[in-house]
């Protein structure tokens, strides 16, 4: 038994002598889905988001993240995993239907970029909620350049059964109230998925080249690597460049200590580095010759712009800080942040991964999980970065504890500790698909030629294909699938009409009365 299977066994051993483990069954999941809209020349499209496809502002499935040419497709949260990417599905269906000749970038880093100014920055109209959308794009671009913000990933969206609250509240003789166990359970899930977070980018990683033109406003950084063509450069043993540190690469962030180990730390150590100047951001200024050029001259301008691999969410009100929905409702989901796209898949992802990734985060929830230090935060960060840039590498040992562990071995550590959340996940079901994608797992950490880091680099040598045509080849195939695969009519009409909606709400909210844009930013921050 590993100690893993000893840190679960006591909140699941309780759940399991009361037989209550089938409350682990029926977590709600979501997903939030990044794109770049390529245009048939292969650079990043310069056109608007589709009107066709509703307004980014006001529609609550598509929408557009820092630029315009990223799309964003978000589900509803499903209790099925099935019911969620079948969502997923026919959103790209809806949205192929409306792309003239544009395609979907299938992979999470750039290509087609024709320098920064490529990338057109999202709009979201004229009402003040929109303008601090658009100004907050705007700071991100002077504070980290436009390339950076083209990167493309999947957000998987979990909350844990409502009904297994109570009993493990009750289970474990906790004086807290409901809410705030809940938020504790939460944050012990998000600590745990900070130290084995590594391990999303063993097995899911899709991101081991880099087109180079995506260092053109960073030419220095291209020394780190390996040059594979012309065009491309990479790490033979990468497996997810993205959540590498040639992407948010900004020393502030770096020397953020936000707090994990309780919701109030989050808040007040999130809330700190929004309201705390920093010198280098008062240069850029923040209106200049009448123009906004950044929220603010501070740490963050606000909690998105602090990078992070798990968040704790709780659902905003219009207007709200988020940090203050989760000061005043505590914590309703984790948004799980470091997946790349796989490339493989017309949607970026498939049922394996959602079981899998579920069944890790139930993990999580169900481990010990001690408080994070500042040095085992720092232990964390670099296990990623290691895996992040060397993961395939024989050989490769992470920190674990005091001790030196090789990456299979504590790999093989985690599936084994899963293996009764799998069982459970499964109940009657004869396909048993948690145990399934979590056996499809080992074969990945035995072999490292069969994850897609290694797949990528193998067609691309065997095709002798840059990056850049590779991803463009792979997503013109998935292309042509959505465009055989129509949507049918009832759907359509359904996604016609949500996005007719979305615009009228758009109309609505800029015809009301608009404080001046100063006053509107002077009480979004004043909240608390």
């Amino acid at each position: 038994m590993t100690n893993l299977n000893n840190e679960l066994s006591t909140r699941l051993d309780q759940l399991n002598a009361n037989s209550r483990q089938q409350l682990l069954c029926g977590g709600l999941k979501g997903i939030e889905k990044e794109s770049l809209r390529i245009a048939k020349d292969g650079f990043i499209a310069q056109t608007a988001h589709p009107k066709a496809l509703g307004s980014a502002l006001m529609h609550p499935y598509i929408t557009t993240d820092y630029s315009e040419s990223l799309i964003e497709l978000i589900t509803p949260p499903f209790v099925e995993v099935k019911d969620s990417l079948d969502y997923l599905r026919d959103i790209h269906q809806f949205v192929y239907q409306h792309l003239d000749n544009e395609i979907l970038l299938a992979a999470s880093m750039p290509c087609g970029i024709d320098g920064e100014l490529s990338i057109p920055i999202a709009e979201y109209g004229s009402s003040n909620i929109g303008r601090m959308k658009h100004v907050y794009r705007h700071g991100l671009w002077h504070r980290y350049g436009r390339t950076m913000q083209s990167i493309a990933g999947i957000h998987f969206n979990y909350s844990v059964p409502e009904t297994l609250w109570p009993v493990l509240h009750q289970q474990e003789y906790s004086p807290l109230s409901l809410e705030a166990f809940k938020a504790e359970a939460y944050f012990g899930l998000i600590r745990n998925f900070q130290r084995m977070g590594w391990l999303i980018l063993y097995l899911f990683g899709a991101s081991p080249a880099i087109c180079k033109s995506f260092f053109n406003s960073r030419p220095a950084l291209m020394a780190q690597f390996d040059e594979f063509d012309n065009g491309t450069l990479y790490h033979p043993y990468a497996t997810s460049l993205r959540m590498s540190d040639i992407g948010y690469k900004s020393e502030n962030q770096a020397n953020l200590k936000i707090d994990y180990n309780s919701i109030d730390g989050y808040v007040n150590s999130l809330g700190a580095a929004i309201a705390t100047p920093y010198a280098d951001y008062e240069k850029i200024g923040i209106q200049v010759d009448g123009q906004y050029r950044q929220l603010n001259s501070n740490i963050l301008q606000i909690e998105n712009e602090f990078y992070s691999t798990i968040r704790p969410k709780q659902i905003t009100e219009s207007g709200e800080k988020p940090t203050l929905a989760l000061k005043r409702r505590g914590v309703c989901y984790v948004e799980m942040r470091s997946l790349d796209l796989d490339v493989f898949n017309p949607i970026g992802i498939d049922e394996d991964k959602a079981y899998f990734i579920e069944a890790l985060l139930l993990s999580c929830l169900l481990q010990d999980s001690p408080k994070t230090s500042d040095q085992e935060h720092q232990v964390n960060n670099a296990n990623q970065l290691a895996v992040a840039h060397f993961g395939r590498k024989p050989g490769l040992e992470l920190q674990k504890g005091q001790q030196k562990m090789p990456l299979q071995d504590w790999a093989t550590e985690i599936l084994v500790a899963m293996q009764p959340v799998c069982v459970i996940l499964d109940q009657d079901d004869a396909d048993k698909p948690y145990s399934s994608a979590l056996a499809k797992q080992q074969l990945l950490i035995n072999n490292p030629d069969l994850t897609a880091s290694a797949r990528i680099l193998e067609q691309m040598t065997r095709l002798k294909q840059p990056f850049a045509r590779f991803a463009l080849n792979t997503s013109a195939e998935h292309a042509q699938d959505f465009k055989l695969n129509k949507l049918d009519k009832l759907k359509t009409q359904q996604f016609t009409e949500m996005a007719a909606n979305s615009h009228i709400k758009q109309q609505e909210l800029e015809s009301q009365p608009q404080i001046p844009f100063d006053d509107f930013l002077e009480q979004y921050f004043s909240q608390n």
